[in-house]
């Protein structure tokens, strides 16, 4: 095929797609004031999350799915281009602090590597071979689950990360926000948050990357919850790595056990900062040791550990 002929085909699939659509009554948007266009974007905005509304019971099937997996000891792995696949980063780096996770659990790859969460690498998003190498080099397993992200739904990275990971035995997610995507073809749990045309044509970075981020949002948050690494909303997990958290872990010890000040420093003191252990210390009147196992013999889930102190 051309060069000439591929770029044909790639317009004729564009003009197939709800993202790339043209909003004829944008057209004079540069003419309004600042304010209303201000106004128009937030009402667009506002749209997005009755769109993700509408995918809720796929995407609460896709997270029992991962959480099964993750309980197994298997890893949460995001793969994406451009806006989805910095995204898909993001989220994989806020789970360490949130939720004290290891930094291999869950993991973002983007198309071009690190260089391309802040400049574009040239016809990366483009070859699914790259996605296949980025995933060969993690080894995976059934336990682990690849989540490709596109707004498109047809990214190659994307799409080949999903096949490629599916091949494996490895659950895989596609997340896109287009109906009757490939990706979602491609993918055993299909999420496609169909948010419309975006305010500037073809700009996914707007809508479709709100809808995305809210997405990631719910598979890892609502993941680690089922993994018992929250108490309640809580975040017994945290990791105190900066004087704001170490601020927080406090609070939280203090919030689910009511000990004062003197109490929940000593306890958090003897659990070498480890809020769960902390609680179970002051609640079930344990040594930090034996918090320690009581957790480990609960997976973590502190509902679970304080039950079995009881008993």
């Amino acid at each position: 095929m051309t060069s000439t002929s591929r770029d044909r085909d790639l317009r004729s699939q564009l003009e197939t797609l709800t993202t790339e659509a043209f909003r004829p009554e944008l057209a004079d948007v540069d003419r309004l004031p600042t304010l209303e266009i201000a106004r128009l974007m937030n009402a667009e905005d506002a749209t997005v999350a009755g769109a993700v509304a509408v995918q809720v019971p796929a995407i609460a099937a896709a997270i029992d799915a991962i959480a099964e997996r993750m309980a197994r000891g298997g890893r949460l792995v995001y793969a994406g281009a451009g806006t989805a696949g910095r995204l898909g980063v993001l989220d994989a780096s806020e789970c360490p602090p949130t939720f004290n996770t290891d930094p291999a659990r869950v993991v973002g790859l983007i198309a071009g590597g690190p260089d391309a969460m802040v400049t574009s690498v040239e016809g990366a998003e483009d070859s699914p071979e790259l996605a296949e190498s980025d995933l060969a080099a993690l080894g995976l397993t059934p336990d682990d689950t690849v989540v490709g992200v596109s707004a498109s739904g047809r990214t190659p990275y994307a799409v080949g990360a999903v096949a490629y990971a599916r091949g494996r035995g490895a659950l895989t997610v596609g997340l896109s926000c287009n109906r009757d995507s490939a990706l979602a073809a491609a993918a055993e749990h299909g999420i496609e948050v169909v948010v419309g045309p975006e305010f500037l044509t073809g700009s996914t970075r707007l809508k479709a990357g709100t809808a995305q981020k809210l997405v990631l949002n719910m598979l890892s948050t609502i993941t680690m919850i089922r993994l018992g690494k929250t108490y309640g909303n809580l975040m017994v997990d945290v990791r105190a790595s900066n004087e704001k958290l170490r601020a927080r872990s406090r609070r939280i010890v203090a919030q689910v056990t009511g000990a004062g000040d003197e109490d929940v420093e000593r306890a958090l003191a003897a659990t070498d900062g480890e809020v769960k252990h902390a609680i179970l210390v002051l609640l079930a009147g344990v040594d930090g040791p034996t918090a320690a196992r009581l957790l480990d013999e609960a997976d973590g889930h502190l509902r679970a550990a304080l039950a079995a102190a009881g008993s």
